[in-house]
């Protein structure tokens, strides 16, 4: 009886001790692999952002180019609000997160650019408001896609009956930003699949960064293009 329980003993912690070392190597395998998906995500999301800085860039050397080509006296304001936004793109975009205010001055400085371009032609509409953007922290370059499409698509012809309209809205934590633009029959459709391909690449990065926390709802009326994006933030 002594032999057979020492035995039985020593059998049940052998497989206790055994138990322990496979959860041990179990977390360390799992710790592994989430380190290795967060790496791939990182990597993903840097991808996804540097599609994004020359895309606006050759955008804005396109309307540069106009403008020095017109001799237009804003000339050297645009450039000078170019080097600011490239100091946005270069440095402060290469954290995971901005504070909202900067990433509003960005866009302001963006609305400035076109306003330019259109020598205030156009009505061009931006409301903030609810709480302080300095009090939350947001994804870099998450707004800039919508922004661009409104005005590549709603009034880069000049038309008399164009608009945009902006909107940043903060309720709580909660952020609503809206961009709505006129809706006139002349985008070709090369425009409209690099259009696409933007919104591809917005809706990835927000998957990525917002996971269940974020609402994206696109309308195409008759008359116009909304686009309103609610994000939880941080």
């Amino acid at each position: 009886r002594y032999t057979i329980q020492v035995v039985t003993t020593n059998f049940f912690i052998v497989i206790f001790l055994g138990m322990i070392r496979f959860a041990v190597d179990w977390f360390e395998f799992e710790a592994r692999q989430k380190n290795v998906e967060n790496e791939r995500l990182i990597a993903e999301l840097n991808f996804l952002k540097a599609q994004i800085n020359p895309h606006f860039l050759f955008n804005t050397l396109n309307n540069l180019y106009y403008l020095a080509y017109t001799k237009s006296s804003n000339t050297t304001e645009v450039i000078a609000k170019l080097s600011q936004m490239m100091r946005y793109m270069i440095y402060d975009s290469n954290y995971p997160l901005v504070p909202l205010s900067k990433e509003i001055e960005y866009m302001e400085s963006y609305i400035s650019l076109e306003r330019l371009r259109l020598n205030d032609q156009i009505p061009i509409k931006f409301n903030m408001e609810g709480g302080n953007p300095e009090d939350f922290l947001i994804a870099p370059l998450i707004f800039i896609t919508f922004l661009e499409n409104a005005f590549k698509h709603g009034v880069s012809n000049n038309h008399p009956e164009a608009w945009v309209n902006i909107s940043i809205k903060i309720q709580g934590k909660e952020c609503v930003y809206r961009v709505e633009n006129s809706k006139i029959p002349f985008a070709k459709p090369e425009a409209e699949q690099k259009s696409g391909i933007g919104i591809q690449n917005v809706k990835r990065r927000l998957e990525l960064s917002y996971p269940g926390r974020h609402k994206l709802t696109v309308e195409d009326l008759k008359d116009r293009y909304s686009v309103q994006l609610n994000i939880q933030l941080s």
